[in-house]
């Protein structure tokens, strides 16, 4: 079964935390702050394989987690970075955040190779923060967090050009006629399942990508049939090729599918109804003409080409008609961009806050107090004024939203005992 949807689970390193420790030297009784730093978390990179065409690999293995960095250690080890994981995809891979179905990046054009998840730095050490107030710190950085993410990934098939229409009207046959690919070919409903490429050589001027998309029935922009699973697959090509059954060999008239299909595939996406499209009117050597009958033909003609979408009798059988036909979608093609058709990322994964500035909340037995220090509240204390009602509430909330106060109750503060915060006294109350 062609694969190309796939549900994984992925989470970049966590950086490893930094240590605390103090040197140990003979003849110094009191070495300063030696903690080594911790090491950086893997990152998650996603690559373009060019061997792989769809992500069967990713329906068996859901879950890819690159490794987290080492802890630092004493006498200024630093921590070993955690190792990257690699997920290689086939191009024109879209990965989309689960949640929110918004695109993060689409392996197409330059995106060869990214790095979709970031790893953690590693924290430092202590021997960072020893200053001339603080020349033996208690405390280092811990290692920002992992980034995990539910990641939605959609293969859509990068060509030119698509073929599009009914169940059983010829794609397969065209198709494997005038390219290289050889699609399963039968005389009933949903031969074809998987999209095919196939490249176009015309002689005298540059050939072409083409894809034959699956048969689509009416009802698919809603997902009755393989709708959602067929219909992606148009949403990269520059021109559709609507291929029709002129000769009505299953009594369906032809008219009636083509605005069949336009209207599926508006519904599903409103640019594709602006997607210029050329009728190949297929089965012409079908075609049985009795007195006074109407060429159909002329029928297709005299509704769609006032509209400005030309018609081409053709036979994918003997293959008559074809060679205009792929002419002129050349020339169409000449008049469009040449640049892929790229989906913007609309997400970015971003880490939050990093919240990762050391502290330590203490019981110093000696002086019968609990003392809170380290750079996050230095830094909170800079751009605070506490002796003002609303800098006060602000350093309480503060306490409280970092867990500072949670950490003073499992110490075992209890109300009238004293925290001292950098020179500041206070007196605890519940």
């Amino acid at each position: 079964m062609f694969a190309d949807r796939a549900k994984i689970y992925v989470r970049g390193g966590k950086g490893g935390d930094g240590h605390v420790s103090f040197r140990r030297e003979k003849y110094v009784p009191d070495g300063g702050p030696d903690g080594g730093d911790g090491g950086n978390g893997g990152d998650v990179i996603v690559e373009i394989d060019e061997g792989m065409n769809t992500l069967t690999d990713y329906r068996h293995v859901r879950k890819y987690m690159a490794g987290d960095g080492e802890n630092g250690g004493k006498r200024n080890c630093r921590g070993k970075n955690g190792k990257d994981i690699i997920l290689k995809v086939p191009a024109g891979t879209v990965l989309k955040d689960y949640a929110s179905g918004k695109v993060i990046v689409d392996m197409s054009g330059d995106n060869r190779r990214i790095t979709l998840i970031k790893g953690g730095k590693g924290g430092l050490g202590n021997q960072h923060f020893a200053t001339s107030r603080m020349q033996a710190p208690k405390y280092a950085q811990p290692g920002q967090p992992a980034i995990e993410l539910d990641i939605a990934m959609e293969l859509k098939v990068i060509a030119d050009v698509g073929l599009v229409g009914f169940p059983n009207v010829g794609k397969s046959t065209f198709l494997s006629r005038v390219s290289n690919a050889k699609p399963e070919i039968a005389n009933y409903h949903f031969t074809t399942l998987n999209p095919h490429l196939g490249v176009v050589d015309l002689d005298d001027v540059k050939g072409f990508v083409i894809a034959d998309i699956p048969g689509l029935i009416e009802g698919a922009s809603e997902g009755v049939g393989l709708g959602h699973d067929f219909l992606r697959h148009i949403e990269r090509t520059k021109i559709l090729i609507h291929i029709v059954d002129a000769a009505s060999t299953e009594g369906r008239d032809p008219i009636e599918d083509i605005y069949a299909i336009n209207k599926e595939l508006k519904n599903y996406n409103s640019d594709l109804d602006t997607r210029p499209q050329v009728i190949a009117a297929n089965k012409v050597d079908a075609i049985y003409l009795s007195g006074g009958a109407e060429d159909p033909v002329e029928r297709i003609r005299n509704e769609f080409e006032p509209k400005g979408c030309r018609v081409f009798p053709i036979s994918a059988v003997t293959g008559e008609g074809i060679k205009e036909l792929l002419y002129c979608v050349r020339d169409m093609l000449d008049e469009i961009s040449s640049d892929p058709v790229v989906f913007e990322s609309e997400y970015r994964i971003e880490r939050q806050g990093s919240g990762n500035e050391p502290y330590t909340v203490e019981y110093d037995v000696k002086d019968n107090v609990y003392r809170i220090e380290g750079p996050r509240i230095e830094k909170m204390l800079g751009y605070t004024n506490i002796e003002s009602e609303k800098g006060f509430t602000f350093f309480q909330n503060f306490m409280k939203d970092n867990g500072i106060l949670d950490e003073l109750r499992e110490l075992g503060i209890k109300d009238g005992d004293t925290v001292y915060v950098y020179g500041h006294a206070f007196e605890f109350y519940e």
